[in-house]
């Protein structure tokens, strides 16, 4: 929640000074300063993960592209910001575009910016970032000095988990082809979410940017019906399957086989297509998560038609068996909507805000109900659902006595989860209706058959993203013989400084431990106990006093100076709110993305958690005059600082006055 400054003052309860009042150890900060040498600790540079990286499923470098915004990382060979930064961005995630408009974006409730006023926006950055690349018609490019490995991917499934798994396969050298079911790919993102929140035009670019690194597509194929999974295996060199979880699960109550209950992946299947132009007057769908929102969202735009033909009753438009008449829109008018959950609204699974908006748009939303049955009429039809309240008792959600009634329906939506479609993979099923997988996301006992995706386990699309992320990594060890060895701890992309120093021309020297002749020379004589490897601070081989701890710390708020960080507003993005007249038939995008200088504001709002940004506390307030910037020449991102330990004594105000948490008081332990 966002708070005031003023309020912040008025509060007594919080504080962002790192000592409490009252009895401390040193009589004063002189005392501190000339004891502290005492400790034997000095500072030394410390690279963490943020908690929005960790909290992100797809694994990006979200402080790296947010410092490249800010402007703290500096663009290399003349690259635009904006390119540099989604370069970052999509090293990670090929679909910035769409998961800046669809993704609940985790990362921002993970982000320790909520510690000081409200999250840092990152999905909206992200957002602007894949914008950018669509308007500037940016493409992805094989990594220099890449070569064709020769060996042959089968990736079943075109939806966000196969795409990313081709995408970042086919980066490292490996031939990719994706076998889809349907006739387009995109899974999910395509045929579950509708169009108004995913433009097909930016979904189609970004999955066109894959297809142009050379992957290839065969369409209208399913693995085990019109090809042989024996001989993929045949053919190819690894399999990945991501077919991912688009059957939706009936809803378990009796009347429940009524034709006009279906499930939510038929509905958004059928209005997807284009084949479902209306619906019926009464619509209930029961849920919670953010399916059961697109379907009261979609129903809601599409209303109902007074006389509609009862052959094309919405059971048999979404049966596949008609279409609606096109034509047939201009008689359309609102249909009423009814959202059941078993949570309390303000508890449900979906995003809060898009809960906010159905609200607005006049869709009603029933929390703490639970469906008892499908009411069904003399011509086999359902006429309701009838329902019955809930009560925790004990710690657990149980039916009131005496509560049950009825909402009226023509159409009753069932939105309780998916599942796979295993005809001609039985043997894939664990029994769950899910494929399981070891901690590389290979199935076990199945040497060379990797899975990700909702099939393995139903999640957000971003999961899926980091699913195929992580997945090729391991079929590239796989294909190339190599042990999977062990997974990190913290399993994201991050700021690798090695690589930031060879981009800009400052690579290690080559390692060579120092001979008799060669001190000697250098110092005029030389002792045995000189001989081998002399210290890192003047050595040009190493990183001198520098840590990467990324792959298995989370840097927490507390690690930071929060009281550095002034208080400043979240810059958010115009998000076109409609009303319960406005909503019939529009079927237009709603957000909007931030500007060419609004982002750049907000993405300076990011706190850089766990890496330092320049902002020269530790130089400032260094009584020694022990820390020092480094020289220009040789001075990059994460090497912004040194410290010259002939004159630090340990009194750890650099660690302290550090905003990041860069700096740790660990030399001499």
């Amino acid at each position: 929640m966002s708070v005031s400054p003023e309020e912040m003052n008025k509060s007594q309860a919080r504080t962002f000074r790192r000592y409490k009042d009252g009895k401390t150890q040193w009589r004063s900060w002189q005392d501190k300063i000339f004891e502290a040498d005492k400790s034997h600790k000095c500072p030394e540079y410390v690279l963490s993960t943020p908690p929005c990286q960790g909290s992100c499923p797809a694994g990006e470098d979200i402080r790296g592209y947010l410092n490249i915004v800010r402007g703290v990382e500096k663009p290399v060979g003349g690259v635009p910001m904006q390119e540099y930064a989604w370069r970052r961005l999509t090293s990670a995630n090929p679909f910035p575009s769409v998961m800046g408009r669809v993704c609940p974006a985790p990362c921002e409730s993970g982000c320790n910016r909520n510690e000081v006023d409200d999250f840092v926006g990152i999905n909206s950055v992200e957002h602007y970032l894949g914008e950018y690349a669509i308007k500037n018609n940016l493409k992805f490019s094989m990594p220099e000095g890449v070569q064709k490995s020769g060996k042959k991917v089968a990736i079943i499934g075109g939806g966000p988990a196969g795409l990313s798994a081709a995408y970042h396969l086919t980066l490292k050298g490996h031939s990719c082809t994706i076998f889809d079911e349907h006739a387009l790919l995109g899974g999910m993102m395509r045929y579950g979410i509708p169009g108004f929140r995913t433009p097909r035009e930016v979904l189609d670019t970004e999955i066109q940017r894959i297809i142009d690194l050379g992957v290839e597509v065969k369409l209208n194929v399913h693995i085990g019906k019109d090809i042989t999974l024996d001989q993929i295996k045949k053919d190819h060199d690894a399999i990945f399957m991501g077919m991912g979880a688009q059957a939706g699960r009936p809803l378990p109550v009796p009347g429940a086989e009524a034709p006009n209950v279906v499930t939510a992946m038929a509905f958004l299947r059928a209005f997807n297509d284009g084949r479902l132009q209306h619906v019926g007057k009464r619509v209930v769908v029961i849920g919670g998560g953010d399916t059961s929102i697109d379907v009261a969202t979609v129903a809601r735009r599409l209303g109902h038609i007074k006389t509609a033909n009862p052959s094309e009753r919405t059971e048999h438009i979404i049966a596949g068996q008609v279409a609606h008449d096109v034509a047939e829109v201009s008689a359309k008018e609102g249909a009423d909507v009814v959202l059941c959950s078993r949570a309390p609204v303000e508890k449900m699974n979906a995003n809060k805000h898009e809960v906010e908006e159905a609200l607005a748009e006049g869709i009603e939303i029933k929390g703490n109900i639970t469906p008892v049955s499908v009411v069904v009429g003399a011509d086999g039809r359902a006429t309701a659902l009838r329902v019955a309240v809930l009560e925790t008792v004990g710690g657990k959600q149980v039916v009131k006595e005496g509560t049950e009634y009825d909402i009226p329906a023509d159409l009753i939506v069932s939105a309780i989860g998916q599942a796979v479609d295993f005809t001609g993979l039985e043997g894939f099923d664990n029994g769950k209706g899910l494929i399981s997988a070891d901690k590389h996301y290979q199935v076990p006992g199945q040497q060379g058959i990797f899975v990700g995706g909702d099939v393995l386990r139903p999640h957000l699309l971003t999961t899926a993203i980091g699913h195929g992320r992580i997945a090729a990594e391991s079929i590239d060890h796989y294909l190339n013989g190599e042990d999977l060895g062990k997974r990190p701890k913290v399993d994201v992309a991050y700021f690798d400084l090695l690589r930031k120093e060879m981009e800009v021309g400052l690579a290690p020297e080559a390692y060579h431990t120092s001979n008799k002749e060669e001190i000697k020379k250098k110092e005029g004589f030389a002792k045995e106990i000189d001989l081998g490897t002399w210290g890192t601070d003047k050595a040009k081989f190493a990183v001198h006093n520098f840590e990467n701890r990324s792959d298995k710390y989370v840097i927490p708020s507390t690690d930071l100076f929060l009281g550095h960080f002034p208080f400043t507003p979240r810059n958010k993005r115009n998000f076109v709110t409609l009303t319960a007249e406005q909503v019939l038939g529009h079927f237009e995008e709603r957000l909007e993305a931030l500007d060419d200088k609004t982002v750049v504001s907000e993405a300076k709002r990011c706190m850089s958690c766990g890496l330092c940004f320049e902002c020269d506390n530790c130089v400032v307030y260094c009584p020694q005059i022990a820390v020092f910037k480094v020289k220009k020449t040789q001075a990059t991102t994460g090497r912004y600082v040194d410290t010259d330990y002939s004159r630090c004594i340990g009194c750890h105000i650099c660690a302290d006055v550090c905003p990041t948490g860069y700096i740790k008081m660990g030399m001499g332990d």
